[in-house]
């Protein structure tokens, strides 16, 4: 059984709901570790999911540790963060524990980043892939160069919702409509229509520093461009991001030349058998384009 309370470095700590935490001193956590999440991203963030907090005996937020469920047996993570003076002494390590406590069964997938990898190896996470952090003041895009065939491209609405869910469940393996609703409640969304049929769709949102892309679900390169090009034209001259596993070929090379290079690089790891993303095989969508870090 994982205890409720931890001593460090003389610091009595307790877990406790991520609820009972502050936003300001959730965001306090972050930005002492050099996250750009702002007070609303970790409000919606409480919204869509689950967490624990680790407390001091004066009320002060150490340390978080968030998860968001898709259905009962899978769930991403996120949000694991401590305090600079606690990092490198056990205080994730025990957070994690606490997470896995009402976790029981689920398969787990978590974005890690360099200093995170060796704490995810050590409770069982194996790697999946590399996730490249692109961002930067976006540069207007200038006219599509491939033929725009006979899709429709309009703006999603909430009645789409069920179409938007089914294609990102063929291509993330797991069905994530919830998370989409409430996603799209924040986000303008956009969708690639043929016959009536939604074959690609991006959101883009405001988070961190400005806003971002992301999720984006397409069946090529072509459409991906095509349903994220209007979202970068729109903030050109402004900062944009982009989270994608997506590092050559056409869809790539559009991110890179719409001003979004590679800032940072995560890894995807994960933690029990897991859905398979499609990444394209046997004519299914691909993920083009993470929600976030955290959100997968």
């Amino acid at each position: 059984m994982t205890s409720r309370s931890l001593m460090i470095d003389s610091i009595q700590m307790t877990i406790a709901d991520i609820t009972e935490a502050e936003v300001d001193q959730l965001h306090a956590l972050s930005i002492g570790v050099g996250w750009p999440h702002r007070a609303e991203d970790w409000q919606f963030l409480r919204q869509v999911g689950k967490g624990v907090v680790a407390m001091d005996n004066i009320g002060r937020v150490l340390g978080s540790a968030m998860w968001f469920p898709h259905g009962d047996k899978f769930a991403t993570i996120g949000m694991v963060i401590t305090s600079p003076r606690l990092q490198a002494n056990g205080t994730a390590h025990w957070l994690m524990r606490h997470a896995f406590t009402q976790l029981d069964g689920c398969m787990l997938r978590l974005n890690a980043t360099r200093a995170a990898r060796r704490l995810y190896r050590s409770l069982g996470f194996v790697t999946e892939k590399t996730v490249y952090q692109c961002q930067g003041e976006a540069i207007e895009p200038g006219t599509p160069s491939f033929a725009v065939d006979d899709m429709i491209l309009r703006e999603i609405r909430q009645g789409d919702l069920p179409s938007l869910g089914k294609l990102d469940q063929a291509a993330y393996g797991a069905d994530r409509t919830p998370l989409l609703s409430e996603l799209l409640s924040h986000s303008k969304g956009l969708g690639i229509f043929r016959n009536e049929r939604m074959e690609a769709f991006s959101l883009c949102r405001p988070f961190g520093r400005g806003h971002l892309i992301g999720p984006v679900v397409a069946n090529s390169d072509d459409d991906a461009i095509a349903v994220i090009r209007p979202h970068v034209a729109q903030h050109a001259g402004r900062f944009l991001r982009l989270d994608t596993s997506q590092n050559n070929g056409p869809f790539s090379e559009f991110v890179d030349r719409s001003g979004l290079s590679v800032f940072d690089t995560v890894t995807t790891m994960r933690l029990g058998e897991l859905p398979v993303p499609a990444e394209g095989r046997d004519g299914l969508p691909k993920i083009y384009a993470l929600a976030s870090h955290a959100l997968g």
